[in-house]
């Protein structure tokens, strides 16, 4: 992201006001550059950003890319336009961060990474720093016998990979991970340019090493970080295939000792494949972000993880002991003796907390006046389900299929679309499993849709705008749905709904597929429809759009930021961004008079379905679902048997 403006620092950017905004500047994962008078410096380094020289009513542009891009932007900018920026404290940059046990005092208050996975970790470090692979251009005499030689290697690494699932204890949502890096590397459009580079001259090494940079460099320079985070993967299957073709074996977390918290400039989800998850206290990495294959892995895991740490890989790889408190992104170098008593004791605490709601991973909660509520997952993939499952999930209350659009370069096949929905259904079965039909927008792109500008993509042309406008993307997903509802107990919900004539509308292309169906002899099932309630029109015509569907789910996420015009992601509005805000409440409980007058069941797959100080408020007004992340759902469970 890029904004280009006068600075108007009062005085410019000279100390004071410089190392002010450096500390903002580090408060963010971000990549964060400045540019002015023709030069570029990085906004984390005072020295650096000082030799600019930046003065009153200079132009000068911000470019930030990360995790946390939209946030930067806009704390950074506007310190740079405020004319008493160099003389008053630092604005906050956002929400309150996630509550921890194990907090620093002041002396020591940790350097700041990505909360990646929660939980404490404290131990030996485990330093894991591949050596950079140098390839050395080759001549090649037989551009076939070289292409030969790169098959045969691809051969072998897919081989070791698909050898790893079989080893004891590796849970399928690791499987499905190393399947995924086995697609890439026998992905016909990079075998075909890698070959094209060998038959043009290039070496087999050289060849898959060009391409594989170009690639993981086009991944990561993608807006959307769950499409930037398979750059990972892109370059793990590059660096295996390369170090086949030329005969190195390369260094493995399999030697971890148990108890050890691993520290790594970058670390795969091959890497981490191979390690022995269990013996691993924790990772800290300096690159990576919450959307990576290795923070879903260390979730369901459950061991705690800091990605995109502040810390220079000298000073990580010299740690002689880390600690790390993973829920709120805090990394602890040979900390002192007082931190390492309050890391301790937040470990036992967590590990008693832990196993006192081992208890209810099989309860399905029933409140003190005998109502039952389903606690489900929200899941973006395949390999959350393990997670989900051990945690106790009764089903699945949200699928986001735009994950399975957004992580490829071409759109999924019906087929392919049919075989994901269809293993999510028999995974939860006979629970049931709600699967939203695809929505994005201008903030979210696939391959496939041109999206034009919009200024605010957020009430743009989204969600269930879109696929009405293209039957061609739709209709292969609805298509897809029919298919798996055979299973029994498939949910359908339509996203961004605004209008009654727009539920109309998916009906009848619903029933248009079913009726090609049976010409074609393709087997499909029934399921109930059902509409995101999270626009102000859906909550105001709630009464009559419960008469066209069978249940509504409130994400309250987008409708507390429609509900307040509030932005959420803009920090300067954080504090009217509040779920429990009464605008946002009497909007949900008018909601559910609507779905209890219609006899229809509603449920919350919003963020707010995981507080435990609004889960009396939704079950007193009829909601029967919460769907929420698969750590949350045992807390969550346990709060309602307390009601």
């Amino acid at each position: 992201m890029e904004r280009t403006f006068a600075v108007r620092v009062r005085d410019g950017l000279h100390a004071r006001p410089a190392t002010q905004f450096v500390k903002l500047a580090k408060s963010f994962a971000s990549e964060i550059t400045i540019t002015c008078n023709g030069q570029a410096a990085s906004a984390k380094s005072a020295v650096k950003l000082m030799l600019l020289g930046i003065k009153e009513d200079d132009e000068a542009t911000l470019r930030v890319e990360g995790e946390d891009a939209p946030d930067a932007l806009s704390a950074l900018s506007t310190f740079l336009q405020n004319p008493a920026a160099g003389d008053i404290a630092l604005p906050k940059t956002g929400g309150a961060a996630p509550a921890s046990s194990a907090k620093a005092g002041p002396e020591d208050d940790g350097s700041d990474g990505i909360a990646a996975s929660e939980g404490t970790g404290y131990g030996p470090s485990f330093a894991f720093f591949p050596p950079v692979l140098k390839i050395e251009p080759q001549a090649v005499s037989d551009t076939e016998a070289e292409i030969s030689r790169y098959r045969d290697a691809v051969s072998g690494v897919t081989t070791a990979f698909a050898r790893n699932k079989q080893r004891a204890g590796t849970e399928s949502d690791t499987n499905a991970i190393i399947d995924a890096l086995i697609d890439v590397a026998q992905d016909a459009e990079f075998a075909e340019e890698i070959e094209a580079a060998i038959r043009g001259g290039q070496d087999a090494a050289s060849a898959v090493m060009s391409v594989g940079t170009r690639l993981t460099e086009s991944f990561e320079a993608m807006d959307d970080p769950y499409i930037r985070a398979r750059g990972e993967d892109m370059r793990s299957v590059t660096r295996q295939i390369v170090l086949a073709l030329v005969g190195q074996a390369d260094v493995s977390l399999a030697d971890v000792a148990p108890g050890s918290v691993i520290v790594a400039d970058e670390i795969t989800a091959w890497d981490l494949a191979r390690a022995n998850l269990p013996d691993i206290a924790g990772i800290v990495c300096r690159k990576g972000a919450a959307t990576s294959h290795v923070a879903i892995m260390a979730r369901a895991h459950g061991i705690p993880a800091v990605l995109g740490a502040s810390i220079s890989a000298d000073r990580l790889a010299g740690a002689g002991t880390v600690g790390l408190d993973g829920a709120a992104g805090k990394v602890f170098i040979d900390p002192d003796p007082a931190t390492r008593a309050r890391l301790n004791d937040a470990i036992a605490r967590e590990a008693a907390e832990k196993k006192a709601l081992e208890a209810y991973r099989t309860v399905e909660p029933v409140t003190s006046a005998g109502i039952r509520v389903e606690v489900a997952a929200n899941l973006g993939s395949l390999a959350e389900i393990p997670a989900a499952l051990e945690a106790g999930a009764m089903g699945v209350g949200l699928f986001r299929t735009e994950f399975l659009f957004m992580e490829r370069k071409t759109l999924p096949t019906e087929d392919e679309q049919a075989e994901v929905y269809t293993r999510l259904a028999e995974a939860f079965a006979p629970y049931p499993v709600v699967i939203r039909t695809l929505d994005i927008g201008g903030d979210k792109p696939i391959t496939g849709v041109d999206f034009e500008h919009e200024d605010n993509p957020f009430l743009g042309w989204r969600g269930i705008r879109m696929c009405l406008e293209r039957p061609d993307i739709f209709k292969p997903q609805l298509r897809a749905l029919l298919r798996a509802s055979v299973v029994g107990n498939v949910k359908v919900l339509i996203p961004m709904i605004a209008d009654g004539s727009e539920v109309r509308e998916v009906r009848r292309l619903f029933e248009e597929c079913r009726d090609e169906m049976r010409q074609e002899g393709t087997a499909f099932g029934s399921f109930e429809l059902g509409v995101m309630i999270e626009t102000p029109a859906a909550v105001f015509l709630a009464a009559e759009l419960a008469q066209q569907v069978d249940f509504f789910s409130i994400g309250t996420n987008d409708l507390t930021q429609y509900v307040m015009a509030a932005d959420r992601l803009n920090p300067k509005v954080a504090s009217l961004n509040r779920a429990e805000h009464p605008a946002v409440l009497r909007a949900i409980s008018a909601t559910c008079e609507a779905a209890k007058a219609a006899n229809i069941w509603i449920g919350v797959c919003g963020e707010a379905a995981a507080r435990q100080d609004l889960t009396g408020f939704f079950i007193e007004n009829g909601v029967t679902e919460l769907s929420m992340s698969s750590t949350s759902i045992p807390r969550t469970k346990q709060a309602i048997t307390r009601l």
